[in-house]
């Protein structure tokens, strides 16, 4: 049993420090800026920001409402690095935005920085600390929105939130939390769930044991390349440790009730982390139909697209991980 560990810790850890997965793309022409800065939650090492971009007026599916759906977007980097302002990213919030969706792009701590990372247990129950700690981030914008609906004319029964890569770990995890009752989950209202979920390139993981879905979770939308080596597409079990990648969570919400889509994008690595902009009409038909509209409008696609641009991420394996720190 021994030597399963080490091959776990491999399987595992492919979204820990990968030096590859800093953003390389960069948006053309002027970049967009937020209409605010607010601050959300004060922590011991920081504070913690979200830059709130209002939703065009007389647009979207909710043009004649007072309050609008909100998306909260928790970025991508490893648990190690990433920010809430990229310049790719504020191009796609903007678009959301013209399109009738406040967004909220919020910080969360990295609780990977600084960690030295090895094949050992130690390591995975860092991992699940930097996931729990993003979580409760999270949940913290999460609260303040809901506390601030009204100056900030937000729909509290239309939060929803969307992850790259670590923001998709974070972001699935949160919505299992919230369906399974946890107790990180019980700082928000008891009424409360999200009214959808987008996950580019997600996963769940427990250490606790198997993942199951105690109800039909939120809308969920799901991309996932076939073919990522860094968050696995697929699932990944032994004794209670549990990873789940979007091919597998697919089947967890199908067999929930879930009201969800899953779009995989065959051969492609975990580049589609960072797709929001190039899948944008199939995220705005989700948002328009499945939240907002509340249809059970379910997919699952096998989508051959070679036009994801390559950042050099489909190159890499586990053995990639474990570069000595810089």
């Amino acid at each position: 049993m021994k030597r399963l560990f080490p091959l776990l810790l491999v399987l595992l850890l492919p979204a820990f420090l990968l030096p590859a997965q800093v953003r390389t793309d960069r948006a053309e022409g002027p970049v967009p800026a937020p209409d605010t800065t607010l601050c959300f939650a004060h922590r011991d090492t920081c504070d913690l920001l979200l830059d709130f971009y209002s939703a065009a007026p007389g647009r979207g599916p909710c043009a004649d409402s007072l309050r609008k759906p909100v998306i909260i977007h928790v970025f991508g980097g490893a648990f190690v690095s990433g920010r809430r302002d990229h310049s790719t990213d504020r191009v796609w919030y903007r678009r959301l935005a013209d399109a009738g969706y406040h967004v909220a792009a919020i910080d969360y701590r990295l609780g990977l920085k600084g960690q030295s990372v090895k094949a050992d247990l130690a390591s995975l129950r860092l991992l699940r600390q930097a996931i729990q700690m993003a979580v409760d981030d999270l949940f913290s914008a999460t609260g303040y929105l809901i506390a601030n609906a009204g100056e900030l004319a937000i729909d509290i029964d239309r939060i929803i939130v969307s992850g790259s890569s670590a923001g998709a770990m974070t972001a699935l995890q949160a919505e299992w939390e919230i369906n399974s009752g946890q107790e990180p989950a019980k700082v928000l209202p008891a009424w409360f769930d999200y009214g959808g979920i987008m996950a580019f390139a997600g996963a769940v993981f427990s250490t606790e044991g198997a993942i199951r879905y105690m109800q039909p979770a939120c809308p969920t939308l799901l991309l996932h390349g076939t073919a990522d080596r860094i968050v696995p597409y697929g699932g990944i079990t032994l004794l209670n440790y549990q990873f789940l990648g979007s091919d597998a969570l697919a089947r967890k919400l199908g067999k929930a009730g879930t009201n969800y889509q899953i779009y995989r994008i065959k051969d492609a690595g975990h580049e589609v982390a960072a797709s929001m902009l190039r899948h944008l009409p199939e995220e705005l038909r989700f948002l328009e139909e499945n939240v907002v509209k509340g249809v059970r409008r379910t997919a699952d696609a096998l989508i051959d697209d070679e036009g994801i641009a390559d950042l050099g991420w489909r190159r890499l394996s586990a053995r990639d991980l474990y570069r000595p720190a810089k």
